[in-house]
This record gives structure tokens, C-alpha cells and sequence, in this order.
């Protein structure tokens, strides 16, 4: 059984990490972090009896379900919008921005010591990394920021994504070669 303490501090230690994840998912900052939290509230309040290394899977997990839930309410909120912009008119908003260079800043928060042209050219690098992925189809970007951001094997990928190792092999090799390939095209090689 996980203690307090080590279920707050395995919460910390993903936090941000979760919340960048769920925001290439749903790419609006306001949703991603409702998200998280309700993840978290999830994971503390039905599986804190849990061993503490079984949280990282079960939160992934929770998340993953939590992302499609949040993606079915919008598809039905959608429905009943449109149904009354019929009347009312049509209405609609847009997602927030996400700054990809936070992955950059050290454990003490700064970026070292490289000169503004280094900075500048990896800032560009970045956010033609971050627009790409945000490109890629929504399995395929789940199954890559699992187990490239995530850093989880094959096994627990398919677990959190519940879909078979081969599955999750496709899906990540399809995006990384659509990644690969779109960022040679805009000169980005690795």
C-alpha cells in the first residue's frame, strides 16, 4: 500500500509532465488541466491502497480514460451547439498556445549557457517539432508521447492505451516516421 507521502510525491513528480501530454492531446490548456486533476483525484481516491509501483501505470491509464471522456461529453456538447446555433447562430473558440521550451530548462530553471542565436535556432527547432506532432493522428501521438515522453516499454503502452503490443509498434513507427519526414522536408534532420 502506497503511503501518503509517496502517493504525493509520485502526483509531483508527473504533474507537468501529464498536463503537457494532455494538452498535444486535446490542445486546450483550460481542458488538459481538468484533466490532470481529475486523474489525480481519481488515482488518490480509489487506488491509494495500491502498491506504489503499480501508480504509474494506473495513472496513465486513468488519464487515458479520462482524455476520452473528456472527448466524448465535447463530441455530444458539440451536437447539442450546433443543434441550437440553428437558431442562435454559429459561435465557436479555439484552443490556447504551448510553450515547448519549459522541456528545456534545467533542474534549476534556466537554460544553461548557450549563446541567443543557440536558443534562438532551438526555439524554432522545437516548435517545428511541437507543430508536427501535434499534426500526427490522435493514436499515433498517444502511442509516441507514451513511450518517447512517457518513457513506458511497449507492454505498458498497450496496457494504458488497451490495445495490443503490435498495435502500439505501428502506431509509434508510423509516427515517427511521419515525423522523421515531415521535419526533413522543413530541413530539420537528426
Amino acid at each position: 500500500m502506497a503511503s501518503d507521502k509517496e502517493l504525493t510525491d509520485f502526483l509531483k513528480s508527473i504533474d507537468k509532465r501529464a498536463f503537457k501530454r494532455t494538452v498535444y492531446t486535446v490542445r486546450d490548456e483550460d481542458a488538459a488541466l481538468d484533466i490532470v486533476q481529475d486523474a489525480m483525484i481519481r488515482l488518490a481516491e480509489k487506488y491509494a491502497d495500491r502498491p506504489a509501483a503499480e501508480l504509474p501505470l494506473l495513472f496513465q491509464r486513468i488519464l487515458s480514460n479520462a482524455t476520452m471522456d473528456w472527448f466524448r461529453r465535447r463530441k455530444v456538447r458539440q451536437a447539442v451547439e450546433q443543434s441550437l446555433s440553428d437558431f442562435d447562430g454559429p459561435d465557436g473558440s479555439d484552443g490556447g498556445d504551448f510553450d515547448l521550451l519549459e522541456l528545456l530548462e534545467t533542474a534549476e530553471g534556466s537554460l544553461g549557457s548557450e549563446s541567443a542565436a543557440d536558443t534562438v535556432g532551438r526555439e524554432q527547432i522545437l516548435l517545428a517539432i511541437e507543430q508536427e506532432v501535434a499534426q500526427l493522428p490522435t493514436r499515433q501521438r498517444e502511442a509516441f508521447l507514451l513511450r518517447y515522453w512517457e518513457e513506458l516499454d511497449v507492454a505498458e503502452t498497450a496496457s494504458v492505451m488497451g490495445c495490443s503490443e503490435g498495435s502500439v509498434k505501428t502506431h509509434c513507427s508510423r509516427a515517427v516516421h511521419a515525423l522523421a519526414k515531415s521535419l526533413k522536408a522543413k530541413g530539420i534532420a537528426p
